[in-house]
């Protein structure tokens, strides 16, 4: 495999040169760091000519840097703090090298910070980090964010398809366009670093970040990966890295696409040239484009953490493919490295990460254990200063000396930017493209609007559905329309055309419509979900729960022609969706600008095609829920006119013994359709943010095993607060009934108990649970996780009626009180040995 952007036989990097020119002040260490090694023999890993190239100006300005800093100085470069846990201050006194919002993280802890917030915080960060008053640096601090698909984290910002619907659109000029746009409206928030391309190729789509693939195709990932790379940092020798661009990240290195059973974080079990033809490709386009950055992924390769990985690190990525930028860790993932801990992790450093990501409180400690592990040798101190020399390489690349503060940057505050009209209307054409049409019975689509048309679905109305994770919270969860400022759902963009063509329109969620329809559109899927909580153990879409498909045969049914427009992440055993349906269309995670699925499937108002459907899978199409055998290649779909690629009746019997598995409520997050809700007094409010406060109660996320996987509650005391998991519609649990079920809890008491903690359950009408259980809790020892199971046999007995669950689990006080919990879920079976307890009235 062949590419004009790489060559296997390397020529020597010039930074010896450069030392040389800067009057011998680099060390032999620090020269060599950046020599590849002698490659004969080198038939897997490729050198990368990047088009970027060392210069001999700039390395003579770093070495002039480095020989004043400290060993503190330096290790302040290799720390990436987030911005719920560092002030301004803390910025003045360590002077970061960087540091990084995390999803769901904004300005003030608030969700609704305006883009002058941001460019407040921004400003803030970069004075305090040049102010040499306490640190003696004036080396500038950058920030990096997520914004994977558009600026996600920022309200009212263009919201494009995610990766997999940008897949099969398969059109490498509109990924670059896309990404020259988000450059632009991120750097109106004063945001100087993105953490996107995610180059994954996702081979088990039970992984719950197999959206942010492109595509099962590396040589479309390849492709695709140096698009975006060359649209976010702008073309070497034209506008690379200028005003209106940001630093690229290609993520992450290597193989998190692979891991066995597509479990997220899990372990990759291949051979080294699988690893490179199947999971570097990206890597191949984005370096070759000019990528300045590549994270390291939290997977494990045949057992052996990245993060922690020498040979991936350093001798492949740095030395055989000749990456001279710099390499930063993923959240905490130092800490997963067999012997280390977030705190403590001299291994991180010396396998080659250069820029540790360190959220939570952990980043004070583990600054000053690296000071201590360079003063003690553990660190040389040589891979210290290739470490900073990289940071500074690529802050100077980026104009970061020379540039104006955030604030007096070009595009900073041009506030009409944000979600401007032309950049939504090329994510409108994005979504135009990536629609994948898979049925057609009798070429119902696209549709004349001159009808009566009615739309049905759960995510018909709904934009935070159509965006799926990364969309303004970390899992994409707790938005409404409201929060999309601009934005357009999939009902609105039809209705807008329908009404324009003189048809009329009716929008009923569960079908219940008033005049029958000559034709209903049904929109539904997936909920939202980021990485880990959207792992699932089959493709079975409906999992048990087959409410959207009792809406289709009840439309069906009653003589009404069926769309079916399928809102997903990935592609999912859906044939009894196929079957009730006389067209069907996956639709992915469109984004902000649902008017162009009204595009494609609509007519015009004179009855002419306004788009075809020119959509192909980036995935293979499975025909059983253990995707064993295939229903649809990659690279199929079918254009108006074609005749359908599928039987009329496709097999339903899903091959999966049924059992009655765990109903999860609280796992990393809270799952749909579950909503955390807080209450105090007589006020009432769903959680929608990371942290967030109701009178006497306060809720935020933290860490845990893994990235804000728990939730504290802090109880004031100042009144009667409480905080309860809900949902929006009863459901029948009664699967449950049995003697050996329960309400499974996880929980760490962190203060004293109050002498009333009431547990509460609700249900429909007269059938609620509250009980005092603060004896219960007394018994926990303190600080430290234990797990409640609380029979449901018993529950019932008490009066909670298990077929209208409106609320799984509760707790309130009237008094000061400090408790955090990461798992809550009704299981069929406890152990025999397992202690439960039964509430009774």
């Amino acid at each position: 495999m062949q590419d004009s952007r790489f060559r296997k036989t390397p020529v020597a990097m010039s930074i010896a040169l450069a030392c040389t020119l800067a009057l011998g002040a680099c060390s032999n260490d620090d020269r060599n760091a950046n020599v590849p090694d002698n490659q004969e023999g080198n038939e897997i890993w490729p050198y990368i000519e990047s088009p970027v190239g060392l210069n001999n100006d700039i390395e003579m300005r770093i070495t002039e840097i480095m020989e004043n800093m400290t060993i503190e100085q330096k290790i302040a470069q290799m720390i990436q703090p987030e911005i719920r846990d560092i002030t301004v201050e803390d910025m003045r006194q360590y002077g970061f090298g960087s540091y990084l919002n995390g999803g769901g993280s904004f300005p003030n802890n608030d969700k609704y910070a305006t883009p002058q917030d941001w460019i407040a915080l921004a400003e803030a960060m970069y004075e305090a980090s040049i102010d040499d008053s306490l640190d003696g640096s004036s080396i500038p601090t950058m920030w990096g964010t997520d914004a994977v698909h558009g600026h996600n984290n920022v309200i009212g910002a263009t919201i494009f398809p995610h990766n997999i619907g940008l897949g099969a659109a398969n059109n490498p000029d509109l990924i670059e366009q896309i990404a020259a746009i988000t450059a632009r409206e991120v750097m109106v928030t004063g945001i100087d670093w993105v953490f996107a391309p995610t180059v994954a190729v996702a081979k088990n789509l039970r992984w719950g970040r197999a959206y942010e693939s492109y595509s099962e195709n590396p040589a479309i990932v390849r492709e695709y990966a140096a698009s975006i790379v060359t649209g976010l940092q702008g073309e070497v020798g034209k506008d690379f890295l200028d005003d209106q661009r940001v630093i690229s990240t290609v993520k992450h290195f290597v193989g998190d696409g692979g891991t066995t059973d597509g479990i997220d974080q899990g372990n990759t079990e291949i051979d080294e040239q699988t690893l490179f033809d199947e999971h570097a490709q990206g890597y191949v386009g984005g370096l070759g484009a000019g990528a300045q950055t590549v994270m390291a992924t939290f997977n494990s390769w045949n057992g052996e953490k990245i993060h922690g990985s020498h040979y991936l690190l350093t001798d492949v990525l740095k030395q055989k493919m000749g990456f001279d930028g710099f390499v930063v860790g993923d959240w905490n993932g130092h800490g997963q490295i067999p012997g280390c801990t977030n705190y403590d992790c001299p291994q991180a450093a010396n396998a080659g990460l250069d820029v540790y990501m360190v959220p939570t409180d952990a980043w004070k400690p583990l600054y000053e254990n690296l000071i201590q592990q360079v003063h003690d040798g553990v660190i040389p101190e040589a891979r210290v200063n290739d470490a900073v020399r990289r940071i500074l390489r690529v802050k100077m690349r980026a104009g970061l000396f020379d540039k104006p503060s955030p604030a007096e940057r070009p595009f900073a505050g041009r506030t009409e930017l944000i979600g401007a009209a032309e950049h939504r209307e090329v994510a409108r054409d994005a979504v135009r493209q990536s629609l994948v049409l898979l049925k057609n019975n009798n070429q119902l689509l696209p549709l004349d609007p001159t009808q009566r048309i009615l739309v049905a679905g759960t995510a018909a109305d709904h934009i935070g559905q159509a965006s799926g994770g990364w969309t303004i919270s970390w899992q994409g969860t707790g938005n409404s329309n409201a929060d999309f400022p601009g934005g357009t759902s999939i009902y609105q963009g039809i209705a807008n055309q329908v009404q324009a063509a003189g048809g009329d329109i009716e929008l009923a969620e569960d079908g219940q419509f008033i005049e029958k329809p000559d034709v209903a559109i049904v929109v539904f899927g997936e909920q939202p979900y980021a990485e880990g909580n959207g792992d699932i153990a089959n493709l079975d879409f409906q999992r048990g729960n087959a409410i959207d498909l009792a809406l289709l045969n009840s439309l069906r049914e009653q003589g009404i022609p069926v769309v079916s427009l399928f809102i997903s992440g990935r592609p999912m055993w859906v044939n009894p969706e196929l079957n009730a349906s006389d067209a069907f269309m996956a639709i992915w995670l469109p984004g902000s600008e649902g008017q162009g699925v009204a595009d494609v499937v609509l007519r015009d108002a004179e009855g002419n095609v306004q788009y075809d459907a020119t959509g192909r899978l980036p995935f293979s199409w499975p025909a059983t829920p253990n995707a064993e055998e295939t229903l649809l290649q990659l690279g199929m779909g079918m254009s108006y006119g074609d005749n359908n690629l599928l039987d009329d009746e496709l097999p339903e019997d899903i091959g999966l013994e049924a059992e009655t598995e765990a109903l999860v409520v609280f796992e990393r997050a809270v799952q749909q359709p579950w909503l955390l809700e807080l209450s105090s007094s007589d006020e009432r409010q769903i959680v929608e943010s990371s942290v967030q406060a109701l009178g006497a109660i306060q809720t935020e996320t933290f860490d845990d095993q893994v990235q804000e996987d728990a939730r504290r509650v802090n109880f004031s005391g100042e009144e009667q607060a409480g905080f309860s998991l809900v949902t929006p519609f009863p459901r029948d649990l009664r699967a449950y009934d049995t003697d050996v079920s329960a309400l499974s809890i996880t929980l760490r008491t962190e203060q004293t108990v109050p002498d009333s903690v009431m547990l509460n359950l609700y249900c429909s009408e007269n059938c609620n649970v509250s009980t005092n259980i603060a004896s219960e809790l007394t018994e926990l020892p303190e600080n430290e996780w234990q797990t409640l199971n609380f029979n449901l046999r018993c529950l019932q007995d008490a009066g909670f009626n298990l077929a209208q669950v409106g609320s799984a689990f509760g707790l309130s006080t009237a008094s000061s009180w400090q408790v955090s919990f990461n798992d809550i879920r009704f299981v069929p079976e406890v152990a025999e040995d397992t202690n439960t307890i039964c509430i009774s009235e």
